[in-house]
């Protein structure tokens, strides 16, 4: 009887370990949208990544592992393992246009919208969201944007890489 009460304690000790762990490490949904924002704007603010992939009019950086599926007029769909990533440029619009970010402002509905600019340029991110464990990220750098659904644990990875590549378009002068 006594072994048989000890193994439950111990059982009972692991199970509130297990718990506690589980719950200590859990981030904060607040604190994995402003580390979205804080890398995102890290990359905007870094040196472009050089372009290692050509489209018809213009290249880009696409990290390892994302490969383009598709491209239409001005549209690339990217994948990368399950995920799609929908890369949409506009050559109308140069790298100080913030006609996107009006756009996706003007829905109102984001959990996070935040700008950055420099002298060159400006950009933003969007994430709404989409269900208790995804939303839908939006990063844009003058007239492109890439938008995904991100899972939460992958947010930060996502908005890292998206704006990476939204950061390196380099536009073919077509004058």
């Amino acid at each position: 009887m006594k072994q048989e009460m000890a193994g439950l304690v111990v059982i009972l000790l692991l199970l509130a370990a297990f718990i506690g762990i589980s719950v200590w490490s859990i981030v904060p949904t607040e604190q994995v949208l402003e580390e979205a924002v804080d890398i995102a704007e890290e990359q905007f603010q870094q040196e472009k990544q050089s372009a290692n992939h050509n489209v018809t009019n213009f290249s880009l950086y696409l990290p390892e592992g994302f490969e383009v599926e598709e491209e239409k007029s001005n549209n690339l769909v990217i994948t990368r393992e399950n995920q799609t990533y929908i890369l949409f440029y506009n050559s109308f619009e140069d790298e100080t246009s913030n006609l996107n970010y009006q756009a996706v402002q003007e829905s109102g509905n984001q959990l996070k919208l935040e700008s950055f600019e420099d002298n060159n340029r400006f950009s933003y991110i969007s994430i709404i969201e989409e269900d208790s464990h995804s939303v839908q990220l939006q990063i844009g750098v003058g007239g492109v944007k890439v938008t995904t659904i991100s899972q939460m644990d992958q947010l930060v990875y996502d908005a890292e890489q998206m704006m990476k590549m939204a950061n390196s378009i380099a536009y073919e002068d077509h004058s």
